[in-house]
């Protein structure tokens, strides 16, 4: 038996493995009906690790069995861990098309959220430009869902391509889903660590006729810079980012404008009590 919880151990996969073997000499034989039995046993399991490995080591096959019918069905299957086992075995199968990747997950975006972020992060780091010429129009959806999931992992660029993110940003900044919001927070947190400049001067711009929404949303990630600026460790933060967020809140608290110099008169009260 393969662990309901957890990472799988070598001997975890070597059941796997000796499974799958099976299930690949079923669709070989077109005993499709087996076949299905056997994936849909190990598939269904609350463990994240043995979904994504059986979906992994399903996509492997190259017989001419009927497996994409069966996965194709199993991502409408009632039980959870048997749509998300069919979401990474076309996931790892499609790699090589990654637009197949992002419609697939445009379908599953509700009904297999955790595995479908998770994608979307990888896509966001190993297909980025695909990520981006994709997901304006996601950002454009009636679905909250869909929205939020547009910027899921978006800090795989943070440091490549602020600029994007901003503009990106700026499209979604006084959307209506509380969702929406916590992604702009941490996105915004991310591009401000590894891009102080370009982040601070886009948030200034958007505090000058912000109303209280968006000052909200804005405060929410400047109270995180500051917080990240006052820690001792030193993980998260470089030079630049120490040097320019202090610089950025001393001139923020005498700007004309105010907006701009309550949020940085609240920001330097941070870093006074620190």
């Amino acid at each position: 038996m393969i662990r309901n919880v957890g990472r799988l151990t070598g001997d975890d996969l070597k059941v796997m493995d000796a499974h799958v073997e099976k299930i690949f000499k079923a669709l070989d034989k077109d005993n499709t009906d087996l076949a299905e039995k056997k994936i849909l046993e190990m598939a269904n399991t609350p463990n994240y690790f043995t979904r994504e490995e059986l979906g992994r080591r399903l996509a492997e096959y190259d017989g001419n069995g009927q497996l994409d019918k069966i996965c194709s069905d199993m991502l409408e299957h009632k039980l959870y861990g048997i749509r998300a086992t069919a979401l990474f075995y076309y996931y790892y199968k499609r790699q090589d098309e990654p637009q197949i990747i992002i419609k697939t997950i445009e379908k599953t975006i509700e009904t297999v959220p955790w595995e479908s972020e998770t994608i979307a992060f990888e896509m966001w780091k190993r297909q980025s430009e695909v990520m981006k010429a994709e997901m304006p129009q996601w950002a454009k959806s009636d679905n909250e869902k869909k929205r939020a999931m547009s910027m899921h992992g978006m800090e795989n660029i943070a440091g490549k391509d602020p600029a994007y993110i901003m503009n990106f940003i700026n499209v979604l900044l006084d959307d209506e889903s509380e969702e929406v919001q916590k992604k702009i927070t941490h996105i915004l947190t991310q591009v401000g660590r590894m891009r102080p400049v370009q982040c601070y001067a886009a948030i200034k711009n958007w505090l000058l006729d912000a109303d209280e929404k968006r000052i909200r949303t804005i405060w929410m990630t400047m109270k995180k810079l500051a917080n990240i600026l006052m820690q001792r460790s030193k993980r998260d933060k470089t030079h630049d980012f120490i040097n320019i967020t202090q610089k950025t809140v001393k001139e923020w608290k005498a700007d004309p404008n105010q907006n701009v110099a309550q949020m940085g008169a609240k920001l330097a009260q941070i870093m006074q009590r620190n």
